[in-house]
């Protein structure tokens, strides 16, 4: 039996765009557009001048201080035996801060992912020369969820040395964002990415791609920043590989704090104990300056911004 329109103890009524979401439509901005069209069509697009190349000059010099006098090579060949990575950047420089917010990769982001998606994962990526080519893989196969399925990250391949097919450029495979479990990369299929410096490769995270061999005299230089879902668990932990009192000081800009956890996702992935992330973050830093608190208030309360959307949340 229906519930009486007049039951003071009926519940609300169901919220059907929340179960019932639909596709985005395409973005009425029409360079925007094309580039969704293009990823929606081959899985990925290259972003010309997406930076300018006094930009990249400081990025790589900032690569090349960090890395020092020797520089730490990968354990494993994924990695590359003959490859440098920096990870956690946003904790060892804010010369990548505007990567992370580069207009058309927000747009592609706005298209592509939920609100309140996340910072995947955020390294440089330096191939050596003589480095081999890596195995084809795509991002989000950590997932196991059958293919073909809607993808649940995005990537960003920040150039900042002229992608060659000799130094090393990413290589993908067109169209293998739509492919099926049943079926995985093959290097006949892969095509360089060659594109100059200033550029941006953005890909889906289904979509079949590795980095190639440096057969070049010289290292090639590159950043990857990698979004995914509010649900998805990050490969990178940032709230843990950052001292937490960067990102609450304003160090740090507040939409990338938000993009490493910081927030709250619609409707309440992410609090902790009924607080925002923001305010569990200046409760921790204030525990771990005193002794273990044995004794938890079972209801917490802590002073702070709350999250406008949800209000909910002390």
């Amino acid at each position: 039996m229906a519930p009486a329109q007049n039951d003071p103890q009926a519940a609300e009524p169901v919220d059907r765009d929340y179960y019932q979401r639909k596709s985005k439509p395409l973005p009425a901005d029409p360079t925007i557009r094309s580039l969704v069209e293009r990823v929606l069509e081959d899985g990925y697009v290259i972003i010309p001048n997406a930076f300018t190349e006094q930009e990249a000059l400081e990025a790589k010099a900032e690569i090349q201080r960090l890395h020092g006098d020797a520089p730490r090579t990968g354990r494993i060949a994924f990695d590359g035996f003959k490859t440098n990575r920096i990870l956690a950047l946003l904790g060892k420089t804010r010369a990548f801060d505007k990567f992370c917010l580069l207009p058309a990769v927000q747009a592609l982001n706005d298209h592509f992912l939920d609100d309140d998606y996340l910072i995947y994962i955020m390294e440089s990526i330096t191939i050596n020369p003589g480095e081999r080519a890596q195995v084809l893989h795509h991002d989000d196969a950590v997932t196991a969820l059958p293919r073909p399925r809607p993808h649940v990250t995005a990537a960003t391949m920040i150039v900042l040395d002229d992608y060659t097919e000799l130094n090393g450029a990413t290589r993908i495979i067109p169209g293998s964002h739509k492919w099926g479990s049943d079926r995985v990369g093959d290097e006949r299929d892969a095509v360089s990415a060659v594109c100059p410096r200033g550029s941006v490769i953005y890909f889906l995270g289904t979509t079949w791609h590795a980095g190639g061999a440096n057969r070049s005299a010289a290292p090639r230089y590159a950043a990857t920043i990698q979004y995914c879902q509010p649900y998805i668990r990050p490969l990178e932990n940032l709230m843990v590989a950052i001292d937490p009192r960067r990102a609450l000081s304003g160090e740090i800009p507040p939409r990338i704090v938000d993009m490493m956890g910081y927030r709250s996702a619609i409707p309440f992935v992410g609090y902790a104990d009924g607080l925002n992330p923001k305010k569990a973050s200046r409760r921790m830093v204030r525990w771990l300056q005193g002794p273990v608190e044995y004794n938890q208030p079972a209801f917490a309360h802590e002073e702070g911004q709350k999250e406008v959307r949800n209000a909910s949340k002390l």
